[in-house]
């Protein structure tokens, strides 16, 4: 019997010294950072990717992703600078933070990141999604709503360049704005038909204007035939001198002599034009 409680306690002591060991033991993935916490105070310096030792039940270490990090904002309804309001507008800003700025910001914004359910964190997660709603809003502001749906790239680079500028201003070199993505766009529903008669309209001056052209065109080469015309006969009535005019006759005359046949009455002064007589073919 007491060999037996001996065994037991052994057991007892074995199990608890692995249980120790194995929760004194954890890794952090590659592109995250470990934030260790001791008895309730938060350590500022990041336990990095590998393996780390903590002290069974004194200490956590918890994991943050230091990787490209996107806060999708769906379902906005801002309203544009002509006072009118989306019916939906979805927004993805993606952002990054500085590998040795995550515990601090772990400190400083404590509250403010947000975990999956897989356990790791995002750091001052909340807080990047609710700096960028507010930018998102100042920049729809500046757009009236009919030309909303063509200016996604306004809105990308206004909203990141004004949110880069507001997260360096409280934590210079620490947040990244890599890019913004608006996926979608949805106006309200009398937006569209107003958006739908303007394109119409567009394609309806666009159809007046290149049949305009072509009018154009046709005039321009009608003056240019016509100019061709006029040209071609300047040139034949410069050419065609009395004296050409005589030489040509000659050799008509020339021609009627040599057949035969024929009477020809020929004008002493050449002024008026011969007369040519030719009987007619006997039978």
């Amino acid at each position: 019997m007491e060999t037996s409680i001996k065994w037991g306690i052994r057991a007892g002591l074995v199990l608890l010294l692995v249980m120790m060991v194995s929760c004194s033991v954890g890794t952090i993935q590659t592109g995250n950072v470990g934030v260790r916490t001791t008895i309730g105070t938060v350590s500022a310096d990041e336990v990095l990717p590998g393996l780390y030792f903590k002290i069974p039940f004194l200490q956590h270490v918890d994991e943050y992703t230091a990787k490209e990090t996107s806060a999708n904002l769906e379902n906005l309804t801002p309203k544009a600078k002509d006072n009118l309001s989306l019916k939906d507008l979805d927004v993805s800003v993606f952002y990054k933070v500085a590998d040795q700025a995550v515990a601090d910001l772990a400190i400083k914004y404590s509250g403010q990141s947000s975990r999956n359910d897989a356990g790791l964190w995002f750091p001052a997660f909340n807080l990047v999604s609710s700096l960028s709603r507010g930018s998102i809003y100042d920049q729809v502001a500046r757009l009236d709503s009919l030309v909303m749906h063509t200016n996604r790239e306004q809105i990308e680079s206004g909203v990141r360049d004004a949110l880069q500028k507001e997260l360096n201003a409280a934590d210079k070199g620490v947040f990244t704005i890599t890019r913004v993505v608006v996926r979608s766009v949805v106006t309200d529903p009398s937006i569209e038909a107003s958006i739908r008669a303007a394109v119409a309209a567009q394609k309806e001056l666009e159809q007046i204007v290149i049949r305009n052209q072509i009018a154009v065109k046709k005039a321009e080469i009608k003056v240019a035939e016509a100019r061709g015309v006029a040209e071609a006969n300047r040139i034949i009535n410069s050419t065609l001198t009395r004296e050409y005019l005589q030489h040509e006759l000659n050799g008509v005359l020339e021609e009627f002599a040599k057949k035969g046949g024929s009477s020809v009455i020929i004008p002493a002064n050449m002024q008026t034009a011969p007369l040519i007589n030719i009987p007619a073919p006997s039978k």
